[in-house]
């Protein structure tokens, strides 16, 4: 049994398919022709733009365009300087081949994002990679695609790392998990292995070792366990869990529309956590009752440049008037840590998780920070919007925060735009000494939310992103739940709801003990509205 950070919950029984991504390409180093072979490295970047194209559109078709975008970003990459623009660079000046050229330069970029601590930049390695590797076995000749039109229904797929646009192109009705000797949460994997709605498990060293082609393997997304070559009794069992969580799901489905209550009577809401306006639609589908948290760090992403209050105000507006009433809250900009943005300075901290981030990062940059507010102001007159502030640790950051907001009111207030001016103004519990201070904090902010992927994380000093401490990041520690006990008992003292949006809403096993902490809302991503629901459904006994 091997063990990796399942990123995508479900269970799969099937065969293995081993793909070998790495595997040699053989090629001249040196050039006769410059001209000819920078004339080849063209051809190969217009041939691969078109076979990205493709991948775009089947992408839009089988995903939604979050995850479709992501792959339209490798057209960029094809013409940056840095990638392709180098490699003409040097074809010209050191008379080597195109192949050896873009090789030599795909690896430099790689390495040098791959150092990167920061969790998003990181995974920009794989971007360059994933197009590197197509120019090249376009130069070369082979496909830049991997076939999986011939692969039987129940394969799971294994490999050292699997490229975005070979994530993109998966059938679903064929391949029922994915894993990945690397990666982590925010990988293209995980990402894209959510919006197929199958297991993944990420993280999972030197599983190649142990796994050939057509092997009996069992993946459990949930603990991120990967057993190969099971004794007869283990894939009973597993065929059963894995019955049993798509019997969930689909009871859950069909609750949709009923209210949930609690043995005393208490009303529980069931929310989804959502990166844009995309994921809204899945999330109705599948029963939100509303969104509990709105990442809007990914509407700064894959970008150049910071979003206007204009562009932000519009995409606000859409996706309260798309949940039609129904409860919008919308948390100020997270990034730092494990995100970046290119176009914002930050400089490189040794322990950027509890450096500059979130709260930090937005009172530091005023004009950011009032920009986002005026545009959620702006959109809170056409919905139910909520306002959250991530992060918090002490009672000044909060009060700063506070007092951005209530500038920006003032500003709109005196240019007369309209806009709710007793918006519900809430913040995030996910830093220990906000927890252990709660019942302070309760009384300056009209909501709780518990963030259970940091508190965790800082409350065991265990990076969650770090793959050889996995097995210490444990939600359900009891230090964990005790927090989260006294969190959702100092809401309730002074009459405010406390809801969770971390991945431990969602978890089978802490369900019924939040349940029994009187958790008001349980807010998880889309693909886990109905198995929550159900689960739900199922404690309280009706």
């Amino acid at each position: 049994m091997k063990k990796g950070i399942g990123v995508s919950k479900g269970y799969a029984v099937g065969k293995a398919y081993v793909i070998d991504t790495d595997a040699a390409l053989r090629f001249q180093k040196t050039a006769e022709n410059p001209a000819a072979e920078a004339d080849r490295l063209t051809k190969a970047m217009e041939l691969s733009k078109k076979q990205i194209e493709e991948i775009v559109k089947k992408a839009r078709e089988k995903l939604d365009a979050k995850n479709a975008e992501i792959i339209e970003s490798h057209l960029n990459f094809i013409d940056d300087p840095a990638l392709t623009g180098e490699a003409f660079h040097r074809i010209k000046q050191e008379s080597v081949t195109a192949e050896q050229a873009l090789s030599d330069v795909t690896r430099t970029l790689y390495d040098t994002f791959s150092a990167f601590e920061d969790g998003y930049m990181k995974e920009r390695a794989a971007d360059i990679k994933d197009v590197g590797s197509r120019i090249l076995r376009n130069l070369t000749g082979q496909s830049g695609e991997i076939n999986f039109a011939g692969l039987p229904a129940g394969t799971v797929l294994f490999a050292h790392d699997l490229k975005p646009s070979d994530t993109a192109q998966i059938d679903r009705e064929k391949v029922s998990a994915l894993v990945t000797e690397t990666g982590g949460e925010t990988s293209h994997t995980a990402i894209l292995a959510k919006a197929l709605d199958i297991p993944a498990v990420v993280g999972c060293r030197d599983i190649l070792a142990d796994v050939r082609g057509g092997d009996t393997v069992i993946v459990d997304g949930v603990s991120g366990e990967v057993l190969v070559r099971p004794d007869t009794a283990l894939i009973k069992k597993y065929r059963a869990l894995e019955k049993r969580f798509s019997q969930k799901k689909e009871d859950g489905k069909r609750t949709v529309g009923a209210k949930i209550r609690s043995g005393d009577g208490r009303q529980i809401l069931v929310a989804a956590n959502i990166g844009g306006i995309k994921d809204i639609e899945a999330a109705l589908k599948n029963g939100a009752e509303g969104v509990g948290l709105f990442r809007t760090e990914f509407l700064y992403m894959n970008r150049t440049s910071m979003p206007t209050e204009e562009e932000q105000f519009r995409i606000y507006r859409q996706a309260a008037e798309l949940l039609d009433g129904r409860p919008l809250t919308i948390r100020t900009l997270d990034i730092g840590g494990d995100k970046s943005l290119p176009y914002l300075p930050m400089d490189k901290e040794s322990n950027p998780f509890l450096g500059l981030r979130a709260i930090r990062l937005c009172l530091r940059n005023p004009g950011l920070f009032q920009t986002q507010l005026r545009a959620i102001l702006r959109a809170s007159a056409f919905g139910n919007i909520q306002i959250m502030f991530p992060m918090i640790s002490c009672m000044e950051e909060l009060g700063r925060a506070k007092g951005a907001l209530n500038t920006c009111k003032l500003q709109l207030e005196q240019e007369g735009v309209r806009f709710c001016p007793s918006i519900p103004t809430g913040m995030m519990i996910e830093i220990p000494s906000a927890a252990l201070t709660a019942e302070e904090f309760a009384k300056q902010v009209d909501f709780f939310s518990i963030g259970t992927n940091d508190l965790t994380q800082y409350t065991l000093a265990a990076d969650r992103m770090n793959e050889s401490i996995s097995d210490l990041y444990n939600p359900l520690h009891p230090a964990v739940l005790r927090l989260i006990r006294m969190t959702i008992s100092a809401a309730h003292q002074s009459g405010i709801p406390c809801c969770l949006c971390g991945e431990l809403a969602s978890n089978e096993r802490a369900v019924p003990l939040l349940l029994e902490y009187g958790l008001d809302e349980f807010s998880v991503s889309p693909g886990m509205i109905a198995e929550t629901r159900s689960t739900l459904l199922r404690c309280i006994g009706t």
